[in-house]
């Protein structure tokens, strides 16, 4: 499988990417849309979720209901991402086997994968949190 994507900045720090059928548009600025390592967040989370979720049925648990994760990226002096933190927010109580899902979830997400160790999410939460 390839993934193919176009990206255009016609000028100033602006970039519109084609995805497929989707447009994203991101800028070094945020002020036509957010900058990468704010997208980065944005795309870490949005692939935790899904793997999250099916790292929950692997334990076990076949609906965990609404997710929300609350991301931070610390930026150092360089504009880099230095860390993140997520910190979860699951529907259902799971009980003492939240590392566990969050272990399957990290063999999982894709994006987990991709980057460097020193920038994988600290992750922390609360279930039976609606």
């Amino acid at each position: 499988m390839t993934i193919e994507v176009t990206s255009t900045s016609a000028d100033g720090y602006t970039t519109q990417s084609r995805i497929g059928d989707f447009e994203l548009t991101i800028d070094a600025t945020d002020e036509d849309g957010p900058n990468p390592n704010a997208t980065l967040l944005a795309d870490y989370a949005s692939c935790f979720i899904p793997a999250f979720r099916v790292g929950g049925q692997k334990e076990g648990f076949d609906d965990l209901g609404r997710i929300d994760i609350d991301v931070e990226g610390d930026i150092d002096d360089d504009d880099d991402l230095s860390a993140i933190r997520f910190h979860l927010l699951v529907e259902e109580d799971l009980d003492d086997e939240f590392d566990a899902v969050v272990d399957r979830a990290e063999d999982i997400c894709h994006v987990h994968a991709a980057l460097r160790e020193e920038l994988h999410a600290e992750i922390s939460g609360e279930t039976g949190a609606f």
